[in-house]
């Protein structure tokens, strides 16, 4: 923390006033969490990225993103509409201060209720007030429960300090944890002497007086990394680019077998695909792609129903 009363770096995404009493400790508040993971984008065999699109599921008719609205399920598979009027008129108060309600012993709060972390600085002058709260309550071993509205929505946190930085912690409400009732878990048994010792053993085998940040570290993404890099890139066009002429002879040679294989049947083949396609047209793009998912044919969760009906019909 800055001695001379500069505000931490990084740019909050939320300001306000932490008060209890007659206390007021204006407050920047930074996410204490980043995400690291590599993620993966939904595309084509062909390497194309696919595009979400919307369709009634009654019948079938498409949507723009302006047609959508949202809905309120009072019974199953019935909805009523909820106008952003109504949203608005119940939507919690708009304000910028963290009302800590009450204080509490840290070890009194279940971790399964923490959902994110966030780091509290001082704003403005405030890094006396900011500094003697902190001390108060990391001194007296407290944490305190508040609420506030941040993006329009109403949030429960604990504050909490730790050398002399505060810390908000999200916490899931009461109603969003499962207790091992619920999950279904046994009632636990007395174990055995014998078992608790063996335990015990392997326990103080691995046992260490702190952390290491190293048993923290994620090995996947950079296998991941490692699997992208040695594949080939998809070409813009569509399919892999080729590593050899030698390569190109095989494909071309393969595709010639194949068009004599099939050259003999082809008549027979269009007329089946044309008596099909007259029944295919009867069925609903959901039914379509379905028919396409049991054919495996590529690229389908990106196609018309016209598109539908003319590969399935090929296949």
């Amino acid at each position: 923390m800055p001695e001379d009363g500069r505000e931490i770096g990084g740019r909050p995404f939320w300001s306000g006033t932490i008060t209890f009493g007659l206390v007021s400790v204006p407050v920047n508040l930074l996410p204490a969490n980043r995400s690291r993971r590599v993620s993966l984008r939904m595309v084509s065999p062909e390497g194309t990225p696919l595009a979400r699109r919307y369709f009634t599921m009654r019948d079938d008719h498409p949507l723009e993103s302006d047609d959508i609205v949202r809905g309120y399920e009072v019974e199953k598979d019935r909805f009523v509409v909820v106008e952003d009027e109504e949203l608005e008129r119940i939507a919690p108060e708009r304000t910028r201060d963290i009302d800590l309600r009450v204080f509490v012993k840290s070890s009194e709060i279940d971790p399964m209720h923490f959902e994110r972390a966030y780091f509290l600085t001082p704003a403005g002058s405030s890094t006396k007030a900011y500094r003697l709260l902190a001390r108060v309550m990391e001194e007296t071993e407290r944490a305190g429960i508040a609420s506030f509205v941040m993006r329009a929505k109403e949030y429960l946190v604990a504050i909490l300090a730790e050398n002399g930085i505060l810390r908000a912690e999200t916490l899931r409400f009461a109603d969003e944890v499962r207790s091992p009732q619920e999950v279904g878990l046994p009632e636990p048994i007395e174990p055995k002497p014998a078992d608790v010792k063996r335990f015990e053993k392997e326990i103080k085998q691995r046992a260490k007086d702190e952390l290491d940040p190293d048993e923290l570290t994620e090995d996947t993404a950079e296998r991941l990394r490692k699997v992208a890099e040695k594949k080939k890139p998809v070409r813009k066009g569509g399919g892999r680019a080729a590593s050899g002429g030698e390569q190109d002879r095989e494909v071309i040679d393969l595709m010639e077998r194949l068009q004599r294989s099939l050259g003999g049947g082809k008549a027979a083949s269009d007329e089946r695909a044309t008596d099909s396609s007259g029944k295919l047209g009867e069925m609903s793009k959901a039914e379509l792609y379905e028919r396409a998912k049991e054919l495996d044919i590529p690229g389908r969760s990106s196609m018309s129903k016209e598109e539908l009906i003319e590969a399935i019909g090929a296949a």
